[in-house]
């Protein structure tokens, strides 16, 4: 039997998966690391503890599934977008990983937004202005930190960086590229204006090449310590969300992907690049003919694990005690309130917000609070809050390539039976949860099957993803979302310029906090 490997390099963890030529499952593992939050916008990760976290995840399924070497043939790699990593001349990191979820480059990503050239910018990328993108930390760096700047020789990501201890080798893929910032979609290449206003030339970034080209020849001490032959194949990959269409088999026309994990996606796949006279979705690369659009959020399964800590401490330890899952206790309590929590909205924007309003200064509220609100109703209003928001990307999709014809489920958020039903009830469409383990893990491993020849198209990922549950949506439930979402999508763009204000003030408040502190 021939194998592959999937790996995904996440935001909190990395998940090796090894699968055989079938789809099957043949081993798993899941390595964490901390990310780095020292102040409300920042989000950091340490290279080398990614790095080292993968090393161990490879090593361990490997050793456990206890299969020849030469049975490997490939290793497909799918990374998360947008993060960035300053290396000297000597390759060495001068930063920890800024990740997508930080938001100190807000003021310029506002400024370019603002001017001519952030629309122009957008359409050649096919990637929103946002603090996310690289080109927005980078102008970031080059402002504020104009020392850290000059010291930097090369600008990659954290695929690229463990690519490159890997294999000794600078090589970045269309797709990772593609959530720069800075690569022109219609070009295939580095973007000229866009690296004209970050103010870096395309010298000081890796070789763009396709998400099927193979890396070889990996070096001598970590084909040792991973247990595989040194020339087995790297498959460069993409990226995590264009993967996770693939690993679901949302691949078609019309079939649309609704990812929620920590954070959530909407896509689809079209066959030439799209993007939206208002810029609310992307446009990625995923392969030849392949492109996928969407719109990402920061706000998916992350509320609900503040729900869980901030508002149901109380709740967490009675389940704790009860030797249940915490989660489980709330969605139990959940499900006793009624479609639309009568009329409590919450809006779960903790972490500023991507698709579809980009705004990085938006802030998380409740909305419809009286004496009769309980905790319960609190909890369904946030999980509620998390669908209207992705329901609002999936509307802003529609404008862009049409309706959908069928929707695929996937992440965290597919073990809730209530989350589920909410997902279904809110879109007023059926949805479908395929039975495939880890859908991004799986995309890699199909792109790598797919590169080294072990299948002959990308659509063979169908025979992988096994059956799908199928929910319907219930109509009893339709008049409630039906009129609280026009309020919802009403009060969040209204809310626009006061987001800003109360930004503004927590970031005052956090500098003078520091300084009492020093």
């Amino acid at each position: 039997m021939d194998y592959t490997l999937g790996v995904d390099i996440g935001t909190t963890s990395v998940k090796t998966v090894l699968f055989d030529t079938d789809g099957k499952v043949k081993g798993y593992s899941n390595n964490g690391y901390p990310l780095y939050q020292d102040t409300p916008d920042m989000a950091e990760e340490d290279p080398e503890e990614i790095f080292s976290a993968m090393l161990d995840g490879i090593t361990n399924v490997i050793r456990k599934a206890n299969i020849s070497k030469d049975d490997l043939k490939g290793i497909g790699m799918s990374c998360a977008m947008h993060s960035l990593i300053l290396l000297d001349e000597n390759y060495k990191p001068l930063n920890r990983a800024i990740t997508w979820g930080d938001n100190r480059a807000v003021k310029y990503a506002d400024e370019l937004k603002a001017s001519p050239q952030g629309m122009e910018i957008y359409k050649n990328t096919g990637t929103p202005i946002h603090p996310m993108t690289p080109l927005s930390k980078i102008i970031w760096i080059r402002n504020d930190y104009p020392d850290l700047f000059k010291k930097a020789r090369w600008f990659v990501g954290i695929k690229e960086y463990i690519n490159y201890k890997l294999f000794g080798v600078l090589k970045e893929d269309y797709s990772i590229a593609n959530a720069t910032g800075m690569f022109n979609i219609y070009k295939m290449d580095w973007d000229t204006q866009a690296l004209k206003i970050a103010g870096i030339t395309k010298d000081s970034l890796p070789e763009l090449v396709d998400t099927t080209y193979q890396l070889k020849g990996i070096k001598k001490q970590y084909a040792e310590v991973l247990g595989i032959n040194p020339d087995t194949p790297f498959i460069i990959g993409a990226s995590d969300g264009p993967l996770a269409n693939l690993g679901v088999n949302a691949i078609k026309p019309g079939v649309e992907a609704v990812t929620i994990g920590t954070s959530g996606a909407v896509r689809v796949i079209a066959d030439k690049p799209h993007t939206d006279p208002k810029a609310r979705v992307f446009c990625y690369y995923l392969a030849k003919n392949m492109w996928c659009i969407g719109g990402p959020i920061n706000n998916g399964g992350v509320v609900f694990r503040w729900v869980r800590d901030k508002l149901c401490a109380p709740e967490k330890v009675t389940a704790e005690q009860m030797k249940i899952d915490p989660y489980d206790l709330l969605t139990q309590i959940a499900s006793k309130i009624p479609a639309g929590s009568d009329g409590l909205i919450f809006f779960p924007f903790l972490g500023g917000e991507r698709a579809p309003i980009w705004d990085a200064n938006a802030r998380g509220s409740f909305f419809g609070l009286s004496r009769t609100t309980t905790r319960a109703h609190m909890i369904r209003a946030a999980l509620e809050g998390i669908v209207y928001n992705l329901y609002t990307v999936s509307l802003a999709l529609e404008e862009v390539v049409g309706e959908p014809v069928s929707i695929q489920a996937n992440g965290g958020f597919a073990r809730s039976e209530l989350w589920r039903q909410m997902l279904t009830d809110i879109f007023e469409h059926d949805v479908s949860i395929p039975e495939s383990f880890e859908s991004t893990a799986l995309g890699a491993a199909t792109l790598a099957m797919y590169s080294t020849g072990l299948i002959a198209s990308l659509t063979d990922v169908s025979k992988f993803v096994g059956t799908t549950v199928v929910h319907h949506p219930n109509p009893k439930n339709f008049s409630a979302y039906r009129e609280l979402i026009p309020i919802y999508i009403r009060i969040s763009r209204a809310l626009k310029p006061e987001y800003k204000n109360i930004a503004d003030y927590q970031r005052r408040h956090e500098e003078h906090s520091d300084d009492m502190k020093n």
